[in-house]
């Protein structure tokens, strides 16, 4: 299986870039971290009390726990994709007499094969982000002037099993599908999209989506001196409502698309009808689609209005130099996060476009030009964004209440509606051109021979 593994790697090196990239910033973000708590607990007392704030620790705790569940979320989505580029071939595999068991470690092994192959180049940028961040902090008076990261190989290595964890752990959800059902009807489904939600899976995310909203309810509920506390139980809330939002995607992007639907219809009769069709008859893929953009919005989104809030509410208590502080570290977290958010986007709107050659090339074999296809394509790359962007926005705005309410007494936070502008324009910039680009590239080609090919 070894051998499968690497030669399936080597034949669709593309298939697996957005899961190296997605590795790479997990391995990079957690020995950043990693990095920084081994500084402040190599140190001495009296050196750590050197300088005023929350203390490495701190820092490194709150960064490194969300950028853990959003680095399981991004590698989870990458590794879904990665496996469905090369679904057919894990069927065929099934029929000529593989397990299970033979199919999840063949899966595994492209796992830890892509995870070490990025793990130098991660420990790298790793180590080298820790330093100039240490030397901002210390610049910004959050931490003594005697702290050093360490030599210790410690962080490094506690990334490369974090990783390891995480990617085998998002293996097991990953590879369920193919590796459960049966030989002939995992070659079936290859081809096909899975009807309906399964219970389990609703069920699931509905108890996701309550643990968010209790995330959300502890952030509203703290005391006003616990700002710091209560942005973390917020920010940590939207990143939980936006998973149970992945779980229980195709049910509501289903109902979703089925109210936006219309004005692209009534907007471009003939394409519009097109896409609307495709996005409600696929709403696994859509959903697969949605969540990411939803991901993005909904943490730039939280940051964003989070630290307006904070920043507003500091102004009228005469506290504006904790609250430049706070300022300051909620923007470095946003900035991570956005690259998680931006990678798992570009990656699966190009994954998700890149496997529908071959219903490109039905519609064109039936008469549908490149043009047609493209104008097609163009409205789902629209409706995708608006979904996302409803999504995202919801959950920014139940998350930013909660963290307002708790900091200002309000539910009703500061809006930054500049920079909610750019979210949005930025979520477009990456969704339609990363579609329609892929697209483009995808309608090339003799249809005949796509469609005899059956691959992506």
């Amino acid at each position: 299986m070894t051998s499968i593994a690497l030669g399936q790697m080597r034949r669709r090196p593309a298939a697996f870039a957005g899961l190296a990239v997605a590795f790479f910033l997990a391995i990079a973000t957690m020995t950043l971290f990693g990095s920084l708590f081994a500084a402040d607990a190599t140190a001495s007392t009296a050196t750590r009390k050197a300088a005023a704030g929350p203390g490495l620790k701190v820092i490194a705790g709150a960064f490194g726990e969300i950028a853990v569940l959003v680095a399981f979320f991004v590698v989870v989505n990458a590794l879904g994709f990665a496996l469905r580029r090369q679904h057919r071939e894990l069927a065929l595999l099934r029929t000529v007499a593989a397990t299970p068991r033979q199919a999840r470690r063949l899966v595994r092994g492209q796992v830890v094969a892509t995870t070490l192959l990025v793990t130098a180049p991660g420990w790298l940028a790793g180590a080298v982000a820790a330093r100039r961040l240490l030397a901002e902090l210390q610049r910004r008076g959050m931490a003594a002037p005697g702290l050093r990261v360490p030599g210790t190989p410690v962080p490094m290595l506690v990334a490369l099993a974090v990783a390891l964890a995480v990617g085998l752990a998002a293996t097991a959800v990953a590879a369920r599908r193919i590796s459960r059902i049966a030989p002939a009807a995992a070659l079936t489904a290859s081809s096909t999209e899975q009807g309906r939600t399964g219970v389990p899976r609703l069920l699931a995310g509905a108890g996701v989506l309550a643990g968010g909203a209790l995330l959300l309810r502890l952030s509203a509920t703290r005391p006003a001196e616990q700002a710091d506390k209560a942005g973390q139980a917020a920010l940590l809330g939207s990143l939980v409502l936006l998973i149970g939002i992945a779980l229980t995607g195709p049910l509501a992007v289903r109902l979703l698309a089925a109210a936006l639907g219309g004005p692209v219809r009534a907007l471009a009769p003939g394409a519009g009808w097109l896409a609307d069709a495709n996005l409600r008859g696929y709403a696994r893929r859509l959903s697969s689609a949605v969540v990411p953009v939803a991901l993005l919005v909904g943490l730039s989104g939280t940051m964003s209005i989070m630290t307006s809030t904070a920043g507003h509410a500091a102004s009228t208590t005469a506290t504006s130099a904790t609250s430049d502080t706070d300022v300051w570290l909620r923007q470095a977290e946003l900035t991570m996060l956005v690259c998680f958010a931006a990678v798992s986007t570009v990656n699966t709107l190009v994954a998700a476009t890149v496997e529908r050659r071959r219903e490109f090339a039905l519609l064109r074999l039936v008469g549908a030009t490149r043009s047609q296809l493209m104008r097609m394509l163009t409205a789902e790359a629209v409706l995708t964004t608006a979904l996302g962007v409803v999504l995202g926005a919801a959950v920014a705005g139940a998350a930013s209440a909660a963290f307002s309410a708790s900091v200002t007494g309000s539910a009703v936070p500061s809006v930054p509606v500049d920079a909610c502008c750019w979210i949005v324009a930025g979520a477009a910039a990456l969704t339609v051109p990363g579609i329609l680009g892929t697209g483009l590239r995808a309608v090339r080609g003799p249809a005949a021979e796509l469609v005899s090919d059956g691959r992506d």
